[in-house]
């Protein structure tokens, strides 16, 4: 058999991962319809395939954003704040999407759910006095913790110290970073494996009867999701890059999304996203440090999230919101959203904060969080695949504006 026909199982073997993970999408839904019980049993492999990208996510973050910055040589340019400013305005935008999207399909619940016992934050001065403290974590307890707020601050207070080291040292930190990033190659490839075991024993466990009661609400957070990936964000992107944004929003949500939507964890995403822009030609200083930082305060998602469950109540409540309170509610859910860890479900948990601006109780509030955790299937699935995707795309936009990538710029003018 000749090279140009081969066959279709060494295609699908050594061929694309995208279609790799959606065989192994096909096969977890089928086995759960067909075979619950087997199901079940093969949930060791999401399990396995999730811990091994936690596990590698912080030693991945610290050692690439130390190394990036230590390696950064004067007239380098890694415009890192334009894709801050990004960061910003699209967390506000979705927010602001979620208070028009709740006003106009409003969601009524049933609070009848117990105090689930989730300790939320206080107010905002709480919640920026979390993120100092976590700032100034101990190093090893940061990465054993997984807190991506100390391991970024203290990779790049190392990064700077180390750019007064020796070119060896400097050498080894380049290599520690490469050998680390084939490690997480080898994690990746096993992604098809791992999300057939989430999805067959998710299906298989849970299944979709207990979302029925709260589609209106599910309905109302995944279209306001699905509104921000599809039309918002490549209108920012549009705006910042001037040419069609579509072609990279789609390999955005394609090659990121898709496996963000069953990691459930932008912090577990991280190196899905890191390979992801070394495919795409970006500078590696850039994404390097854009990336892990998006993973922490890039959350859109987490911003519709904290304001549809938020007006939920209010609504439930009969209580009337004017037009200052909304854009109030949109202002401390953007920020509320930026301190939420790259964990799963995270975002519910600062629920509580945004209805203490309307005066609902902290009891009623953990009723609407109760219900978060009932719809999270979907939820927090959709939240953390906008999340993720868009710290791809608005890093990517950021190169291609500033020229760090004229490959991705080249091929985005042919895709037109």
């Amino acid at each position: 058999m000749s090279a140009m026909r081969r066959p279709l199982l060494y295609s699908i073997v050594r061929g694309s991962l995208v279609l790799q993970i959606l065989i192994g999408l096909c096969a977890g839904i089928a086995l759960a319809l067909l075979w619950p019980a087997a199901a079940l049993k093969v949930a060791l492999l999401g399990k396995v395939f999730v811990t091994a990208l936690k596990s590698v996510a912080p030693i991945l973050v610290f050692v690439l954003v130390m190394a990036a910055i230590a390696n950064h040589r004067q007239g380098q340019q890694t415009h890192i704040r334009p894709i801050l400013a990004l960061y910003a305005i699209g967390t506000l935008a979705a927010a602001l999407v979620a208070v028009v999207g709740s006003f106009l399909f409003p969601s009524h619940l049933v609070l009848a759910a117990p105090d689930s016992g989730i300790t939320a934050p206080g107010g905002i001065a709480e919640v920026l006095q979390g993120l100092l403290l976590s700032a100034v974590a101990n190093p090893v307890q940061a990465l054993i913790d997984a807190n991506f707020i100390g391991i970024l601050a203290w990779a790049i207070g190392l990064g700077f110290a180390m750019r007064q080291a020796g070119e060896s040292t400097r050498t080894l930190l380049g290599d520690l970073a490469h050998g680390v990033s084939l490690i997480v190659r080898l994690v990746i490839r096993c992604a098809p494996l791992g999300i057939f075991g989430l999805v067959a024993a998710t299906l298989a466990e849970s299944g979709f009867h207990a979302l029925y009661g709260y589609l209106h609400l599910l309905a109302v957070l995944l279209c306001c999701m699905l509104f921000v990936a599809l039309l918002v964000n490549p209108l920012i992107v549009f705006c910042k890059i001037r040419r069609n944004p579509y072609p990279l929003v789609f390999t955005c949500l394609r090659e990121s999304g898709i496996t963000a939507f069953f990691t459930r964890s932008s912090a577990a995403n991280i190196p899905v996203n890191l390979q992801l822009c070394e495919r795409l030609g970006l500078h590696e200083d850039t994404y390097s440090v854009s990336i892990p930082l998006g993973a922490t305060i890039n959350m859109a998602g987490a911003a519709i999230t904290i304001t549809v469950l938020t007006l939920a109540a209010v609504h439930t409540l009969g209580i009337q919101v004017d037009l200052g309170s909304a854009l109030l509610l949109s202002l401390i859910a953007s920020i509320s959203a930026a301190g939420v860890s790259g964990v799963a479900g995270g975002s519910l948990l600062l629920v509580p904060l945004a209805c203490g601006l309307f005066g609902i109780s902290s009891e009623i509030a953990m009723q609407v969080v109760a219900v978060g955790f009932i719809i999270g299937i979907l939820q927090d699935s959709a939240e953390t695949a906008l999340n993720s995707s868009t710290d791809v795309l608005f890093t990517a936009a950021g190169c291609m504006a500033a020229g760090e990538s004229e490959e991705l710029s080249q091929q985005t003018v042919t895709e037109e």
